[in-house]
């Protein structure tokens, strides 16, 4: 069965939204404290360092990709992580730097 070439082209896409949510800092610094368990968004807040306005934003970037769920229990928020190969995937990415950072000091 062939795949249609569209196919691929959406899941590139796709790809491509996740990895923009990831690059940035705090973006990463937020999924590192969901990836040992639901937080409290002011947990979330406090651990990150960040205004609630600016988690509000970061947490609303991460929801659409589907990568952070959140619901309310009365006027609190709870926050998690919607898939567990986003801790994966963001262990991935520190071992890379990780790795980068050897050889470069390798080569000095």
């Amino acid at each position: 069965m062939k795949k249609k070439p569209g196919s691929d082209r959406e899941a590139y896409r796709r790809q491509a939204e996740i990895c923009k949510a990831f690059a940035n800092p705090t973006r990463l610094h937020v999924i590192d404290l969901l990836s040992r368990g639901g937080r409290w968004s002011s947990e979330v807040q406090a651990g990150v360092g960040i205004s609630k306005a600016n988690l509000s934003q970061h947490l609303s970037i991460l929801k659409s990709v589907g990568v952070v769920s959140t619901h309310r229990e009365g006027k609190r928020l709870r926050c998690g992580l919607s898939i567990p190969e986003a801790k994966r995937a963001t262990a991935l990415l520190r071992s890379m730097m990780k790795s980068q950072q050897r050889k470069a000091r390798r080569q000095r």
